[in-house]
């Protein structure tokens, strides 16, 4: 199963307080373990939330509202996207991770749907278009 790992924001991170060097040291190591293992797939850090925009979808309208957002714990700083046996194993592993935040912080953990779990809707046609698109990510992923 796959799952998306989720480091929730914090005061500091919306700030753009950078990690120390003695975080950045642990957080290789065990990302280095987390590959080691046939963990990770992918994981990265993301800038605050003042960088971004949000898109808001009403109908056929669209409006953009520039960041910063307010709601600094419904925010994500960072994520890891790891392949595991169960969700008991990711949770094995989170429990392992360096405190990614100085203080207080946040990992969430949550499954990623699968074909199987579209049912009948995800038509043959659908799953074939998914894997084409999957080939074409994964070439320029890895060019």
């Amino acid at each position: 199963m796959k799952v998306m790992v989720m480091v929730k924001a914090t005061q500091d991170s919306e700030a753009g307080v950078m990690p120390t060097e003695q975080l950045l040291t642990e957080m290789g190591q065990y990302n280095e373990e987390l590959v080691k293992a046939g963990i990770m797939l992918a994981g990265e850090g993301l800038h605050p939330s003042s960088k971004g925009v949000r898109v808001q979808f009403s109908g056929s309208s669209r409006t953009v509202t520039d960041g910063p957002f307010i709601e600094t714990k419904e925010l994500v700083a960072g994520y890891w996207l790891w392949q595991v046996k169960s969700i008991e194993e990711a949770i094995t592993w989170v429990k392992r991770c360096p405190n990614p935040m100085p203080g207080e912080s946040e990992i969430e953990i949550r499954p990623i749907f699968e074909a199987e779990d579209f049912g009948k809707e995800f038509t043959p046609e659908l799953r074939a278009q998914e894997e084409r698109i999957c080939t074409e990510a994964r070439k320029l992923r890895d060019s």
